[in-house]
């Protein structure tokens, strides 16, 4: 901060503009954008997965509707913070077992026998972005479980009617399907989503957990007693002051989270009323 801006602003105001724009509060900001881009990859993957899932429940083989039938409702019953937890460790273990039958050799995996990776050579060190697109899957796995019944529900809820109609008209299935029973199922489906993608926002906080240095991890560290040696104590523990704006920063973010929902649901919804049951 300069001398000539702490002169005119004051000593109280210089030192706090100087403490909240440094380095690491610098840090503590971009981290804000693994937070949103976790968010929104994983709601992409979710719709992705809810999308396949419905169609595996309404497919015509039992097959596939008992596996879409599995992953709806097992993968539910999962805590959110288990599968977090488990995906990317199992992901990352298979992937290191594979490189291991190229890279390792029987006698390096006998010489490293109850350690993991088979041998040195086969370790995969992951770097964040690679932690962070792990945890978008992991994300759009768990709920795209929820999306999955979120668009059944809605499927079922477009009126058959209208769906023998377009066949009337000479329509396949599949376009059937594409142009009529997916576009208007949405405006059944999207309140749905809007608290799937609650849910998600909320799960954003365990980012952490992967070694993602998110928001969470930085309001920890830069709230928690700071003391160096040479100044002593630097602040005590401030961590509920750093909660505090994570709190405001979500309770924003679900209030235009409302508002583009409910654009969603008037663009879904032109041209189209639904039917009362």
């Amino acid at each position: 901060m300069p001398d000539w801006l702490t002169g005119f602003l004051g000593d109280d105001v210089g030192f706090w503009l100087g403490y909240i724009t440094n380095g690491k509060h610098l840090a503590f900001y971009s981290a804000f954008r693994f937070t949103l881009g976790a968010a929104v990859l994983g709601s992409v993957f979710a719709l992705f997965c809810g999308l396949g899932g419905a169609m595996l429940l309404r497919s015509r083989f039992a097959v596939l509707r008992w596996i879409g039938f599995a992953y709806a409702n097992i993968v539910r019953g999962v805590p959110d913070v288990l599968f977090f937890l488990f995906f990317p460790l199992a992901f990352e273990q298979a992937v290191e077992w594979v490189w291991a039958q190229r890279v390792c050799s029987a006698e390096d995996i006998a010489a490293n026998t109850g350690h993991w990776p088979p041998c040195p050579a086969a370790n995969w060190f992951l770097s964040t972005p690679e932690y962070f697109l792990l945890a978008c899957v992991s994300l759009g796995i768990v709920y795209g479980a929820f999306t999955t019944n979120v668009i059944n529900g809605a499927m079922n809820a477009v009126p058959s009617g209208q769906l023998e109609a377009a066949r009337a008209f000479g329509m396949s299935d599949a376009q059937v399907m594409r142009r009529v029973h997916i576009r208007q199922m949405w405006i059944y489906a999207l309140p749905g989503l809007s608290n799937v993608w609650m849910l998600l926002i909320k799960a954003t906080s365990l980012l952490s957990l992967l070694q993602i240095q998110d928001v969470v991890f930085y309001a920890d560290r830069l709230g928690a007693p700071n003391f160096l040696r040479s100044v002593g104590l630097i602040h005590p523990d401030w961590r509920w002051h750093y909660y505090l704006v994570l709190f405001i920063f979500y309770i924003l973010v679900t209030m235009a989270s409302e508002r583009g929902f409910a654009w969603l649901r008037a663009k879904a919804g032109h041209g189209l009323v639904a039917e009362e049951g």
